[in-house]
């Protein structure tokens, strides 16, 4: 077996876990709805995170562009030589896992209590899927294009998110860690 289909394989079994484990957890498969949308863009409503795609995919874009630095860093800084597969499922690793723990109740309750995030109740199995999925395109970006045009990304999403629905991965990331009451407040006037 090739390293190629050696990675595709376990990239494939760590994303089917996930899948298990959040329909397990009680996660619905797809949306409540009955359907399946490839972008749904109402950030307030009982649709958002339950379809293929919505505003918060951009910040799991980013989450591969920093898994990919960080993994690229670690390297740097170890001199040990890491084979592009096993950064790869070490980053599949990590969201999948991330996205399994936004799942339960206590980061629900969380994003409810500290948020702009009043009526989440979780993701669907495929948003979280395509979620993962986000993350992976992020990484293949972030091997191929230089550090200027990943910084314009990240800037550009960042700002795009922010002004478009009051809300981003660095203002979701602070909201949940060290809720700010002038952010909250800024974020429920808009």
């Amino acid at each position: 077996m090739t390293d190629a289909r050696r990675t595709i394989g376990l990239a494939a079994a760590i994303i089917a876990l996930a899948a298990l484990a959040l329909y397990l957890m009680g996660r619905t498969p797809i949306c409540t709805c009955g359907t399946v949308k490839l972008w749904h863009g109402v950030v307030q409503s009982s649709e958002n995170s339950q379809h293929l795609s919505d505003w918060y995919t951009f910040s799991h874009v980013i989450h591969g562009f920093a898994f990919y630095g960080l993994l690229w860093l670690a390297a740097r800084m170890t001199g040990w030589t890491w084979p592009p597969g096993l950064m790869l499922l070490t980053a599949l690793f990590v969201e999948a896992g991330w996205e399994v723990f936004e799942n339960t109740d206590f980061v629900i309750n969380r994003y409810r209590e500290a948020t702009i995030s009043l009526d989440y109740y979780g993701d669907s199995v495929i948003n979280s899927l395509a979620d993962i999925l986000a993350m992976v395109l992020g990484f293949f970006l972030a091997a191929r294009l230089p550090v200027w045009a990943l910084i314009a990304i990240v800037v550009a999403a960042e700002l795009f998110t922010g002004i478009m629905i009051r809300d981003n991965l660095t203002l979701n990331v602070i909201m949940l860690v060290w809720p700010l009451e002038t952010i909250l407040d800024w974020q429920n006037s808009g």
